[in-house]
């Protein structure tokens, strides 16, 4: 059973004088702050999605750079969507380094990727323009804005893929200490069907591609 599924058999409740719904925190769902409010080293990215079945996954992407020739190395854990939405990413990086002024970085380094899964259910997951950012993170050595994810995955060619809903990972994000979520523009109607308490507590900021991205994300120019 994934972890949104344990918590839509057991884990959450509403109050009858007030009809608040409240999310119990568990330890298949992470059950605590696992999105730190501190600053992040730079290279490190969170992210959440769903998947087709409704499990939820949150992660925190690091990218680390050596010195090297631009090849991509996952660890042994990448793999399945996860690892194919993080090529899908690489490739678009490369095939724009120049225009997104990062040739030289590119071409001279070598990039370690890991996806840490915090919530240990397993759950592969399209994180491509995680990465993309988690890349610039890196190279520019600017750390993300503390307590943010991001959503949202990327052809091969740049765009920007709609994740398939925002209901269920916002709300996993939040329960975990997210306070601010990039968002693909594509779901910004979505964002009607967010729980109220969701609304008031995480702050959404929409991105229509993925330079924009990595600008709001770390606050670049």
């Amino acid at each position: 059973m994934g972890s949104f599924e344990h918590c839509h058999t057991s884990f959450r409740y509403m109050e009858k004088g007030t009809g608040e719904v409240h999310f119990v925190g568990a330890q298949e769902m992470g059950g605590g702050d696992l999105i730190s409010s501190d600053p992040l080293a730079p290279g490190c990215i969170y992210s959440a999605s769903v998947n087709f079945e409704g499990t939820v996954g949150l992660f925190q992407i690091e990218v680390s750079i050596s010195p090297g020739t631009g090849k991509l190395k996952m660890a042994g854990g990448v793999s399945g969507n996860t690892k194919e939405s993080i090529q899908r990413a690489f490739g678009y990086l490369n095939s724009k380094k120049g225009e997104l002024s990062i040739a030289r970085e590119v071409n001279t380094s070598d990039f370690h990727v890991e996806v840490i899964d915090l919530l240990n259910n397993k759950v592969e997951s399209e994180l491509g323009v995680a990465f993309f950012v988690a890349v610039f993170s890196a190279i520019r050595k600017s750390p993300a804005t503390p307590a943010t994810l991001i959503m949202g995955d990327m052809s091969i060619q740049g765009n920007i893929k709609p994740v398939r809903s925002l209901v269920e990972p916002l709300q996993v994000a939040m329960d975990n200490g997210a306070k601010r979520a990039l968002i693909p523009i594509e779901n910004k109607r979505n964002f009607l069907d967010v729980d109220a308490d969701i609304m008031e507590h995480v702050d959404p900021v929409f991105y229509g591609e993925p330079r924009a991205a990595a600008i709001k994300l770390l606050g670049l120019t």
